[in-house]
């Protein structure tokens, strides 16, 4: 990897930051295992791009933008950014190792198991419904669910068609509605109930496409519930370690009774900031303008999150 300032930060020279923080970048740089390009200027060209970094708004998802990776290169490079850490990005982005942290927290989450892909029994691994979803992905890439009428696992799992890594988590299918809650800091959002429009849950069509999903909020269930959800999104934040905003999605299930279940499936520390996005509809309700949600963001942007 050949590492230029000019090609990786958007054309700035090392003076565009502070004299401090200008030498211990260039000595980290020289100091590391990558084959730093000798073209690493120390004074800017004649640009009016070149102006400095003082923070990153993080609005990468997936793999690299929100799994502790670029985290990590903001942390190593000195320059704050909004949204969670290295450990807290990189667990959330773990769904089992999430799961698992969760419910040592006391969250309600449901049985499952991960298994490598090529090792996938050619039985059910557990009785449906069930889902599989890879272990380390988001945007809802890979998730498949299977129907109690199936009569053998889904045989893509294994196929060269796969292209979501060898672990797969396969987990309890929970019947029910759709919520979900953002964290904002250490204040707790309204809850949202996602209802997909054409899809049979809330899949990437779902989520990115205009029209792909109603979102009601605040949701119409009771104020035990809501409240319920609402502490458990604060907690999930917490006991993960998230930092700025997140997001928890859950499964509630009132089909028999209003109590019903609540299963937590996940913790977002990148929500998305699109115009069908959720969090900002939920500061929205809370209060904050858009303007207002990103200068929160941006105020509470540092380093050693």
């Amino acid at each position: 990897m050949s590492l230029s300032l000019w090609a990786d930060f958007p054309r700035r020279g090392l003076s565009a930051f502070r004299p401090g923080r200008r030498a211990r970048m260039l000595s980290r740089l020289k100091a590391s295992r990558l084959p730093v390009s000798m073209s690493i200027a120390t004074s800017p060209p004649s640009c009016p791009l070149c102006v400095p970094i003082w923070l990153v708004f993080n609005a990468l998802h997936g793999p690299f933008g929100e799994d502790g990776l670029i985290q990590g290169i903001l942390e190593y490079l000195e320059i704050p950014y909004t949204h969670s850490g290295v450990l807290a990005s990189a667990l959330a982005m773990d769904k089992s190792k999430a799961k698992g942290v969760a419910a040592a927290a006391g969250i309600p989450v449901a049985q499952s198991q991960v298994i490598n892909r090529f090792a996938f029994p050619a039985e059910h691994p557990m009785k449906p419904p069930y889902v599989v979803k890879p272990v380390r992905e988001g945007s809802s890439f890979g998730v498949v669910i299977v129907q109690e009428d199936q009569s053998r696992p889904p045989q893509i799992i294994g196929s060269a068609e796969w292209r979501y890594g060898e672990e797969v988590l396969v987990e309890r299918y929970v019947h029910g509605r759709e919520l979900t809650c953002g964290v904002m800091g250490d204040q707790v959002l309204g809850v949202t109930e996602i209802v997909p429009q054409g899809h049979s849950f809330y899949d990437y069509d779902s989520k990115y496409v205009a029209g792909g999903s109603k979102h009601v909020i605040p949701a119409k269930i009771s104020p035990n519930i809501y409240q319920k959800i609402q502490s458990l999104s604060l907690r999930a934040h917490q006991a993960i370690g998230c930092r700025g905003v997140s997001r928890s999605d859950f499964r509630y299930d009132d089909r028999f009774s209003e109590d019903g279940e609540i299963i937590w499936l996940e913790i977002n520390t990148q929500p998305g900031m699109t115009p069908t996005s959720l969090v900002p509809e939920m500061a929205g309700h809370a209060g904050y303008s858009f303007g207002e949600f990103l200068r929160w963001m941006v105020e509470d942007a540092s380093c050693s999150r």
